[in-house]
């Protein structure tokens, strides 16, 4: 089988949607021997699929489609030439921004969220349209749908109003390999040289965006903690500016602990898990999520987690989280107190979210997705003379 997947919604490696596609393309490698597997790839993107460049074809996208509504256009006036120039089996896009209209092969897509339709003011009125009025069309047109999870699919069906017969719930998986237990006490010293973090810290690894992720609450909570109990915590958000990022920054800037309040800007994947285990306590109190990658990783390296349950989250941190509601600060304040000094509860949730971390597969992910492609690949195939 020729698959194709379309990876230019990667936003350079820094978003929940590239690593998934990361993490897909490299379980799907043990596949290559009977597969062939063809990415769709940016230019300057290239180098983010060294480690499949021996098992894959690459073809390569001119920057010039790199911006949105360009990459747009380039998937809907370009892509189907070259899909029916290659012949592919299947072309899958993991990302209903760029769903295609025609049809020159068999189309599968992953929606990871329909965060438009549930959070006001995600996105600015036109991105907020295009996601409410031409994807519901768009999803309509594919031939198969990965929902990561049952929250999501439940979206799909009520909001895009795709069939039943169209959906698959296939949850992600977790890289153990990167996120596992590790000596807590070298990852202070790593985080300590190379964040500054010599204190016990809160985190939060999220891009900076505003209202989705829901800094702004987090913030009014820590400065809650902090007035009630004196301890010394810190707050580190790990993460890009996002939309809203200046609101952020300018409720940080008001904090009374402002200066406890610490912006370490992207973190690179090789550093990302010491934060984890070095970390007092990981908090995640968005307002909604599709499914939801920090938590679990920061469960995977034995750090205790505080989460929302909005969207996709209580079906993916379980019972293995102290869950609150995002909206409510005096609860999210009450979470923070807890994990800085309750031990036994401290305990319980860390060998409850190892647990939990285990319940993710990316090897599983991968076989469903390609039963998921070669049922909608085989009827043309086996059509074919």
């Amino acid at each position: 089988m020729k698959i194709a997947i379309s990876t230019s919604v990667i936003q350079r490696g820094r978003t929940g949607i590239a690593q998934y596609v990361f993490a897909l393309v490299r379980a799907l490698l043990p596949h290559t021997p009977h597969h062939e597997l063809h990415l769709l790839v940016l230019e300057e993107d290239r180098s983010f699929f060294d480690f499949a460049r021996d098992h894959v074809r690459i073809l390569p996208i001119p920057e010039s489609h790199r911006p949105a509504i360009r990459n747009i256009l380039w998937h809907q006036r370009h892509l189907p030439s070259i899909a029916r120039q290659e012949g592919w089996d299947v072309l899958h896009v993991p990302s209903y921004r760029r769903l295609l209209w025609r049809h020159p092969c068999p189309l599968a897509a992953t929606i990871h969220d329909l965060a438009p339709f549930r959070v006001s003011g995600k996105y600015d009125p036109l991105r907020m349209f295009y996601g409410r009025v031409v994807l519901r069309r768009l999803a309509q047109r594919q031939d198969a749908i990965i929902a990561i999870s049952e929250n999501t699919a439940a979206d799909i069906r009520s909001c895009f109003l795709v069939p039943e017969s169209r959906l698959r719930v296939i949850h992600n998986g977790l890289d153990h390999h990167r996120f596992h237990l590790g000596d807590p006490t070298a990852a202070k010293a790593t985080v300590q040289q190379r964040f500054g973090l010599d204190q016990p810290y809160f985190l939060y690894v999220s891009r900076l965006e505003h209202p989705a992720k829901n800094h702004v609450r987090l913030i009014a909570a820590y400065d809650s903690f902090r007035k009630a109990t004196g301890l010394p915590w810190l707050l580190a958000f790990g993460g890009s500016d996002w939309h809203g990022a200046e609101s952020i920054r300018a409720a940080s800037a008001a904090s009374p602990f402002a200066l406890d309040i610490r912006f370490l800007g992207f973190i690179a994947d090789a550093e990302l898990p010491d934060l984890y285990r070095a970390a007092g306590a990981f908090v995640y109190p968005s307002l909604y999520e599709g499914f939801g990658f920090p938590p679990v990783e920061a469960m995977a390296c034995g750090c205790p987690v505080i989460s929302s349950t909005r969207g996709a989250l209580a079906e993916v941190v379980a019972d293995a989280a102290e869950c609150i509601d995002p909206l409510d600060v005096p609860d999210l304040d009450t979470a923070l107190r807890t994990l800085a000094t309750d031990e036994t509860r401290r305990r319980q949730l860390v060998t409850a979210g190892l647990t939990n971390a285990r319940r993710f597969q990316w090897d599983v992910c991968a076989q469903a997705t390609l039963d998921v492609w070669t049922s909608i690949a085989s009827p043309r195939r086996n059509a074919s003379p």
